[in-house]
Formats: C-alpha cells, structure tokens, sequence
C-alpha cells in the first residue's frame, strides 16, 4: 500500500517531504546564482573597461548559448519564466511532470540569470520546486492524475525559500496558479510554503532581501503623490509586456530553425545596454536580479535622472532578453521596473513639492515597486504581500494598498488578458481553468457550453457508406453526430449504422437539463446547439466523469 492511500498523517508528512526537497533546491539555486553572478559580471566590473566589456559579452553569450541548447535539445519546458508552464502543468496535466524538467530548468536557469541576463529567479524556481514535488510525489506513489497537490505545495515551497515570503509565496499559488483563494488544496500551501521559509533561514538566514530604515507615517502630499507613481509604473509594466510578447512572436520562428541566433541577440543586447549604463552610472543593475540598485533606490541613494536611466535601460533589456526566449522569470525585472520608476517620479515630484522628505520618496519607490509587479504578474494580493515582507515596514502599508488598486485596476481597464495567459496562448496552448463547485446546487447550474466537448466527427446527411466506412476507421467513437447540409442536427448514427433520436439542448441549458436529457434516453450522447440551432458540441456521460476526476485534485 503507498503512502497515499495511508490516511491524513501521511498526508501531511508527504507535504513536508514536497516542501523540504523544493526548499533545499530553492537555497541551492539562489546560492549557485549569487556565485555565478558574483565571480563573473559583478567580478569583470573591477577590472579595465576592455577587460569588462570582452568578458561580460563572452560570459554573457556563452551562458545564453549553453541554456539556449538545452531547451532546444534537451527540454523545451526549460525556456522561458516557468510560471506559465507550471500554470499549464497544474491545470492540463494534472501535476504530472518528469525530472527531465526539473533538472533542465535548474542548469539553463543558472546557466542564463547567473551569467547576467536581465531576468529573475523566482519564476524559474516555481517550475522547479512544482515539477521536483510532482516527481518525489511519483515515487511515494501518488497516480499521476493526483499530483496537483504536489505541484502546488513545491511551487509555494519554492517560492518561499526564493523569497524569504510565505505569506506572498501562498497567495501567489492561490491567486495565479489556481485562481480560487478558497481552494481545498490551501493547507498543504501553506505547511510546504512554511517548510520552504524554515529552510531558507536556517542556511541563508532571515533577513529581507530589500533593507530599508523604518517609516514613521505620512502626510497627505505622500498620498496625492501614489496615484501619479501608481499610473506611471502600471503604463510601465504594460509596455513591457506589449513590447515583450511582440518580440517573442518575431522571434519564436526563429527559434525553432536557428536557436542560437534569438539567443546570442538577447545576450548582446543585455551586454550592449548594461555596459554603456555601466560605464554612464557606474550601475550594473541591467544585469542579473539588479536588487543592489533597487536597494539604492528604495532607499533614495538613486539620482533621479540615474533611476530613471536604469528604468529604460533594464526594461529595454529585458523586453529583448525574454522576447527572445531567454531562461528566466519576470518578478525581478518588473519589481525593477516599478521601483525605479517610482524612485524617479519621487524625484521628479519633489522639486515641484520640497516638502516631500526622505521617507515619503521612499515610500513611492515601494509603491511603485508594487505596482509594477501587480501589473506584470496580475496577482494584486501577492503584490502587496510580497512588498511588505521583503521590506517589513508596516507604515506602508496603507500607501502600498492605495497603488496596487490603481495600477490594478488601470491594468486591468488598459489589458484585460494575463500576461502568462497571453503566453501560454503564443505557444498554441491553453488553460481551461475550471474550479470546482462548492455544493450541488452550484453544479447543476453550470452551463452545458463551458463543459462540452466539441465534435471531431460528424455523419452529413448526404455522405455514402464508404466515406462512413473512413470514419469508423478513423476513429473508436460508438455514436457520432449527424447533421444536414446547413449544420442542423438530425440526431445520432451508431457504428452499427442504425440511426437514432437526440436530445438537444442550448449552449445555455444548466447541468442539470443536460443530465435530465441524458436520463431520457439510452444511448447517453446529447447534442448542444447554438442559437441559430446549429450543432455546437456534444455532451456525454464522460464528460461529466472527467470533470469530476478533476475536481477529485
């Protein structure tokens, strides 16, 4: 007997065990970044300005050459952020993943943020810790349909570690991966993101990642400042994902035939930009995670012609490092973004108000931080959690609340559609996020359009035997719809070429009809038409059990 089928004590030490493997990764993978950064980009900085420049194109192309060939032949899954695979893992796949994956995103993403590409590690590490629990999942037994628990819990362990921020790792998980804050799957989050964050402190220690003096309140020209700073970072965060999947479309050819090509662009173009900023600034915030000038600028050490150079410069590099389909996450880059661009509209607003101090220009660095990330990663909770526990300020928080539902919204009004919706939908995917009904009244009112299958064979009323003949060869299907030639639905042919009556019912008809219409008769196919009463779909027996398997997990 495995350990699934063990009882809820099980249950729980598998939670840990998924938390405990995905936090060790997470501090292995932040270790091995920092190392690789810290002797390659960050080392070249001390030396001549050739020196510099050779080495960081050489160390710069030949990481992004080197991740860019193990995506092409060895994981496509290792390309890319990693939250929008892990979106399509939880949702298409039931969790089931292989540690092809794992392994190959944890080398190209070492390989390509270490070596300095403009990109984060926290998206990448989602995909990791999700994809190592689903496969420690399979070797305590869980049924491949069933690992979604698992994904799930090493994504927020992952996340937490990565991170130091449970909280934000949680509702990360909740608010984008699954959508449904109220989920059954909740209490595994939370024990895997808590496992993730003992880890992480335990060996890296619990420091924030962003260390800012302690606020001690604002006046009211801070908060008629939030709007202007919450505006801009949103028109930020969406230029960044207009010009990025723009250039991932014009890429993406590109990359199938020559992937060396899109890969060797986005490594010169992250070298091009960060080294004439660097040698303008004495900044390399365009490389890597960029956290020490962030830091700068949330602490307002940051000029605010520099902060606003850094913003262009790192969105820039960015937009042509991920469009090209670099291994990396965009939760560093778009906390970037937003803080920068808050650091440098503070600056910009206090020569026109010098009663703006030190601490309120703060202030609207984090609110920008915020925004932008609330832009780019659509998760407005998160946001703000996040924010808050990378900085633990608590005199914030209110300003940070104002932003995010300003940029939110803004967002939202300006594009409508998820980042990593948009994506997933590049590359021919798609997630049918379907979450599973509290009671059975809630069931019975679904909608036979959302949960129909469409017909991939259909009987025209004028077809002959022969073209009938193809069709069952064709495909193992016992009835099959049959239509005249305007698309009307005569009703249903068997395989043993009897022709039969069909219930029929509207795009619009609940659950609950459909199954009624089911019950009438025996063959158990009803058939969904449009509002014109052309057939839509086909509704069965099946589709009802395979929506309940995924509402099993």
């Amino acid at each position: 007997m495995s350990l699934f089928e063990k009882g809820s004590c099980f249950n729980f030490v598998r939670v840990v065990v998924y938390g405990v493997v995905a936090g060790l990764l997470a501090v292995a993978f932040r270790l091995l970044l920092d190392f690789c950064y810290r002797h390659g980009i960050a080392c070249f900085a001390s030396f001549s300005v050739g020196e510099f420049l050779l080495y960081g194109f050489l160390c710069l192309a030949g990481t992004a050459l080197l991740s860019a060939a193990i995506a092409r032949y060895v994981c496509g899954a290792a390309s890319g952020s990693g939250s929008p695979q892990l979106k399509l893992l939880f949702w298409k796949d039931f969790g089931f993943s292989t540690w092809r994956v794992t392994l190959s995103k944890f080398i190209a993403s070492v390989l390509a943020v270490g070596g300095g590409a403009s990109l984060g590690s926290e998206g990448p590490m989602v995909l990791i810790g999700g994809t190592a629990a689903s496969n420690v999942a399979a070797r305590l037994g869980v049924p491949a349909h069933l690992r979604r628990e698992a994904a799930l819990a090493g994504a927020a362990s992952g996340l937490a570690a990565i991170f130091n921020a449970p909280l934000a790792a949680v509702a990360f998980v909740l608010e984008e991966i699954v959508g449904d804050f109220n989920s059954r799957l909740l209490g595994s989050v939370l024990i895997a993101a808590l496992v993730g964050t003992l880890i992480s402190q335990a060996i890296l220690g619990g420091a924030p990642l962003f260390t800012i003096p302690a606020g001690t309140g604002a006046g009211w020209e801070l908060y008629c400042c939030v709007p202007a700073v919450a505006a801009a970072s949103t028109l930020c965060g969406l230029a960044f994902q207009w010009a990025a999947l723009r250039v991932r479309r014009f890429s993406a050819p590109l990359t199938r035939s020559h992937f060396w090509l899109p890969a060797l662009a986005g490594a010169f173009s992250v070298w091009a930009i960060g080294s004439a900023v660097f040698l303008l600034t004495g900044r390399l915030g365009v490389f890597f995670l960029g956290y020490d000038d962030l830091t700068a600028a949330l602490n307002g050490d940051l000029v605010w012609w520099v902060a606003g150079t850094l913003l262009a410069a790192k969105l820039l590099a960015t937009v042509l490092c991920y469009g090209n389909g670099a291994c990396g996450g965009i939760f560093a880059p778009a906390l970037f973004f937003g803080g920068t661009c808050g650091a440098a509209l503070a600056g910009v607003l206090a020569l026109f108000l010098p009663s703006l101090g030190r601490e309120a220009l703060m202030t609207l660095a984090v609110v920008g931080m915020c925004g932008g990330f609330a832009t780019v990663v659509r998760a407005p909770v998160t946001a703000v959690l996040l924010v808050f526990e990378m900085t633990h300020d608590f005199s914030m928080l209110p300003a940070l609340l104002l932003g995010v539902l300003i940029s939110f919204s803004l967002a939202k009004y300006l594009a409508p559609r998820d980042f990593y919706d948009l994506v997933l939908d590049q590359n021919g995917e798609s997630v049918e996020k379907f979450i599973p009904p509290r009671d059975l009244r809630a069931w019975h009112h679904l909608t036979v359009g959302r949960v129909m299958h469409e017909p991939v064979a259909v009987v025209a009323g004028t077809e002959d035997s022969s073209a009938f003949e193809r069709l069952l060869e064709e495909h193992r299907f016992s009835y099959f719809p049959r239509i005249d030639t305007q698309g009307l639905p005569l009703g249903i042919v068997s395989r043993e070429r009897r022709c039969l009556p069909a219930k029929t019912v509207g795009l619009e008809a609940t659950i609950l009809d459909a199954e009624q219409a089911l019950l009438e008769q025996d063959h158990g196919v009803v058939l969904v038409v449009d509002g014109n009463g052309k057939l839509a779909g086909v509704f069965t027996l099946h589709d009802i059990l395979r929506l309940e398997t995924r509402f099993e997990n």
